[in-house]
């Protein structure tokens, strides 16, 4: 199935500048710089990206919000944290085709009218941090980056920064505050980063994925794009799979493929042969899908209607034979680990939630056990300065539904039906 970012499979090893130039590399900023920012963003806007962080919001809309923010300067951010569980795209990307990422951010500060952009990048991706910065080095003797590319008196500078290996580090306003030189710490919004952002100034905040696609949009025009994908989910997708299947990795896709094409066909189905108890199409924070919705198409749009979503493309699979109530407890126990602290509800909100689960798995409480869960989520709902206060509940209101009996056995016996 044809792909954007890699049209002929995931290369093996990174790209040097040679080859990249060798398929067009660099010519969609050479393109661009020749029109203004507005007609980049434009042409953003035009072809429907949006972003692939996880709240899938537009890109074009983004940018030009950030590019009509009247102070100066503005920043560029390249989110390249990746810490969710499971998440292999932005690593894949930085390691394997670091020109295709950097090309994309200039062109982004390009869009936004920043002459400084920063590299945030997982600072346990030694690989990545490495090719990113021979990229750079060739990138600029190349004279693709620094100050009047092409002539064209537009002047950018790259400055890499090493994401602290926690979950929330990776939203976008923690991004801002550990570049600062603060602790990984939601900002409360608003105001938002596209007007107030790093150092009080506006930026845009783009993941690694999402900046890798501005080339080839530029280059090849909207049109192109959006043979790609669906009317509101244009282009392609990376997902992320996991040793619950025989090939497990990531497996870029148009918009709108069935997911039983990426867990079939792409994954090879779950390992040792067993039968789906239950997909999660955006672990771990969201709700889980039986397996007859299978078949529901990967575009957000249809994942939101199946009841679940996208996220950042990781999906993960539950066997028959395994216990819900043990995966929600896992999950549960990660949120609450997770937790920066800076909120007092979400602090209680995470507890409370992973000890209730811990109660249910003993056999405590009979079912006004369960009435719980939903109160303590309605309770804190929209008190948290980032969304992960939100992130348990979707996991948690699911399984209930969808999986009652599993609930039932625990607060029957005190003991796992799956054992």
């Amino acid at each position: 199935m044809e792909g954007i970012l890699f049209p002929h499979g995931v290369p093996e090893g990174r790209e040097e500048l040679k080859k990249y130039q060798s398929r067009d590399g660099y010519e969609a900023l050479a393109k661009a710089l020749k029109s203004s920012p507005e007609d980049l963003i434009k042409s953003v806007s035009d072809a429907g990206l949006r972003g692939r962080g996880g709240a899938g919001f537009p890109t074009g809309k983004k940018w030009q919000f950030t590019r009509e923010a009247p102070e100066q300067p503005r920043y560029l951010v390249l989110n390249g944290g990746e810490d969710e569980p499971g998440s292999k795209k932005d690593r894949v990307l930085l390691e394997n085709l670091p020109h295709l990422v950097i090309e994309g951010a200039i062109l982004s500060a390009y869009a936004i009218g920043a002459a400084k952009a920063y590299l945030y990048i997982n600072a346990n991706y030694d690989v990545a941090i490495k090719s990113i910065n021979d990229a750079l080095s060739e990138a600029k003797n190349g004279g693709y980056w620094g100050e009047d590319i092409f002539g064209s008196h537009f002047n950018i500078d790259f400055e890499l920064i090493p994401a602290p290996h926690n979950y929330v580090a990776g939203e976008d306003t923690a991004v801002l505050e550990v570049i600062e030189g603060k602790k990984a710490w939601p900002r409360q919004k608003p105001p938002f980063p596209v007007t107030v952002g790093l150092f009080g100034k506006p930026t845009s905040v783009n993941n690694v994925e999402t900046l890798a696609n501005v080339a080839p949009i530029v280059r090849n025009g909207a049109d192109w794009y959006r043979r790609f994908g669906t009317a509101e989910s244009a282009g392609t997708m990376i997902f992320s799979l996991d040793e619950d299947v025989n090939r497990p990795g990531v497996y870029e896709l148009p918009f709108g493929t069935p997911l039983r094409y990426l867990i079939e066909d792409c994954g090879g189905g779950m390992r040792g042969g067993k039968k789906i108890k239950a997909i999660m199409p955006a672990a771990p924070s969201s709700a889980y899908l039986s397996p007859e919705k299978i078949d529901t198409p990967l575009d957000h749009n249809s994942m939101r209607d199946a009841g679940s979503g996208l996220g950042c493309g990781v999906v993960k699979l539950v066997a028959e034979g395994t216990c819900i109530v043990e995966e929600i407890l896992k999950i549960s126990e990660f949120f609450t680990a997770e937790s920066c602290g800076q909120c007092p509800a979400c602090r209680m909100e995470t507890n409370t939630l992973t000890s209730l689960i811990k109660k249910v798995q003993a056999g405590q409480g009979g079912q006004p056990m369960l009435e719980q869960f939903g109160k303590v989520l309605a309770f804190n709902k929209g008190k948290g300065f980032c969304n992960l206060i939100a992130m348990p509940g979707p996991p948690i209101e699911s399984a209930l539904k969808l999986f009652p009996g599993d609930f039932e056995a625990h607060l029957t016996t005190g003991k796992c039906p799956a054992h």
